[in-house]
């Protein structure tokens, strides 16, 4: 911008300052406001818009930290140290994921122990996080032996940085458990 051309913020108006090298700035008279130089509703439509998107952050963010908070104090699973158990009934269900220490974006391997009856149906895995609509991230689970079922998945990295994901081991017709847990970025 031109020295000689400068703006100034006046109010809720532009002056141009020909030939100053430095705006002088007054305040808006009764003078200026009777020659229509007076806020206009439009400016206050602005200001309460902008006031409120300061606010439904403000919430946002109030509502991310408790529930990032409240998911971590939900953990009932150290998937890094080995299998974790459940039961269901009279089922006892078992998880267990490998490789440890559980990382995020690699190939895991889920194995799912049930003891008591078999399950009418082969069961499956829906992982997901605490508090998030995630899509779909299914684990399919075949039978390896007589109550062992085992499947492939990747748990993917959130862009939110929270690393508290559950597991919920599904047995149909006889229902589910959910496994909470962290992972490594």
């Amino acid at each position: 911008m031109k020295e000689s051309m400068v703006k100034a913020f006046i109010g809720n108006r532009w002056q141009e300052a020909a030939g100053r090298k430095k705006a002088r700035m007054k305040p808006i008279t009764a003078i200026d406001r009777e020659q229509g130089y007076h806020l206009k509703r439009r400016d206050f439509k602005t200001a309460y818009s902008i006031l409120a998107a300061i606010g439904i952050l403000c919430m946002y963010a109030t509502v991310v930290t408790h529930s990032a908070s409240a998911s971590e104090s939900l953990i009932n699973c150290d998937a890094h140290r080995g299998a974790c158990s459940q039961s269901l009934g009279d089922l006892a269900v078992s998880l267990e994921i490998t490789p440890r220490p559980v990382k995020a974006m690699q190939d895991l391997v889920f194995k799912v122990t049930i003891t008591g009856h078999r399950p009418s149906k082969i069961p499956y895995i829906d992982l997901g996080m605490p508090g998030m609509k995630m899509g779909p991230n299914r684990v399919l689970l075949r039978e390896t032996e007589k109550g062992d079922y085992e499947g492939k998945g990747v748990i993917v990295r959130c862009p939110s940085g929270r690393r508290t994901w559950f597991a919920n081991v599904t047995m149909p017709g006889s229902g589910e458990v959910k496994f909470v847990f962290d992972v490594i970025y």
